[in-house]
């Protein structure tokens, strides 16, 4: 698979140590977007994805833009489930 440099550096940045708090949450939905994802809008501020036969529910932060590392171990934790990783990806 092939993304982006702009969505490449997203994922290398879910994948940093430590884990980051400034990853923008627009960024990470437009990689799931880019890999493919069924995305599905939830009630309030979630949303459903699924990536290669695995689904999570995340919630949008608000009213900050940026994930914070809880959240962004939850997806980093998808993506490792859905066999994406930066190394898997170039």
């Amino acid at each position: 698979m092939k993304l982006s440099s702009k969505h490449l550096k997203t994922l290398h940045s879910i994948f940093d140590n430590p884990v980051r708090a400034d990853v923008e949450w627009k960024k990470i939905e437009a990689l799931f977007f880019d890999l493919g994802a069924e995305i599905s809008e939830g009630r309030g501020s979630r949303l459903r994805v699924a990536l290669n036969d695995v689904r999570a529910v995340f919630h949008r932060p608000h009213p900050k833009k940026e994930t914070d590392k809880g959240a962004l171990k939850s997806v980093r934790k998808f993506l490792i489930n859905a066999q994406v990783t930066p190394s898997k990806i170039q």
